[in-house]
């Protein structure tokens, strides 16, 4: 696996390759490798000839100083995850790389970003998530890029941006993965005190509690929110969110009679946790 910093760097190196033909997959990242990252890598890596994993901690998307300065880095942990995992390049640019001096251009997507996470994080965040992706995506070129559905609200935004501007890139989302005990894997879970991390599955509980009841046949939107809201009272828990929605527009549904998806956004001490669970009905299961 070759690392390089620069766009120049690696253009150059997926030059040949693609005069080649060989299919190019992109990971984007903002590193901290867990084992989440990792399904994503293994997938591109079944499907493509050439598999980049960038590492770039995009400060535009970060709307708290604080939030920015906290987030764990450890670049030569990634290397070796990223080069256990057979990446043929990790591309790990500088912020003066991205946004060099002067730099002076936003994606903007609306609707999508104006809900959920765009309430609570703003939409500057989404703004910042779609500027480097749509960045990533001009300097790769890939003919594939790997999501997680973790971030369900951000691949929606990415799938608007690339129908939009008729980007050439197809988008693969992975599923969410999972500790034993439900909780999605993310890099904010180390910041969780012992005690926040025991109580962050009443998350994937009040997902999950939404899915048996609806499975049991109840429907009302209000009912199901109402039986996952108590797998989340606990002082250690605020939430931010608890909704059932469209999977594509994520408008709230009153009624779950169809695909539908569960989201939640929550704060455990420091650390800000968010899930999401598509949800099956008995009709979409036998449909």
């Amino acid at each position: 696996m070759r690392t390089l910093r620069t766009v120049a760097e690696l253009r150059a190196a997926l030059a040949q390759p693609r005069r080649e033909g060989r299919r190019i997959g992109l990971i984007p990242t903002m590193g901290a490798f867990h084992d989440g990252h990792r399904s994503l890598m293994r997938r591109a890596r079944s499907e493509c000839d050439e598999v980049v994993v960038s590492l770039f901690v995009n400060p535009t998307q970060f709307t708290e100083s604080a939030d920015l300065a906290a987030y764990p880095r450890d670049e030569g942990r990634d290397g070796m995850v990223a080069a256990e995992e057979s990446a043929d390049f990790l591309f790990v640019p500088a912020v003066s790389e991205i946004y060099p001096e002067g730099f002076a251009t936003t994606v903007r997507i609306g609707a999508v970003t104006e809900v959920l996470e765009g309430v609570h994080r703003g939409r500057e965040h989404f703004d910042g998530v779609a500027t480097v992706v749509c960045k990533l995506f001009n300097i790769v070129a890939p003919e594939i890029a790997y999501f997680g559905q973790k971030d369900v609200q951000q691949t929606l935004v990415i799938r608007r941006m690339i129908r939009d501007l008729n980007l050439p890139v197809q988008i693969e989302i992975c599923p969410t993965v999972r500790q034993p005990d439900g909780l999605a894997l993310s890099s904010r879970n180390a910041r969780l005190a012992p005690a926040e991390r025991k109580r962050a599955t009443a998350l994937y509980q009040a997902l999950a509690t939404i899915q048996v009841l609806l499975s049991a046949g109840e429907t009302d939107a209000a009912r199901l929110l109402a039986a996952a809201r108590s797998e989340l009272e606990d002082p250690l828990i605020r939430v931010e969110y608890l909704q059932i929605v469209d999977p594509d527009t994520l408008a709230p549904l009153t009624t779950v009679d169809r695909s539908a998806l569960a989201v939640v956004a929550a704060w455990l001490g420091n650390a800000r946790l968010i899930d999401n669970l598509p949800l099956a009905t008995p009709r979409t299961r036998s449909a």
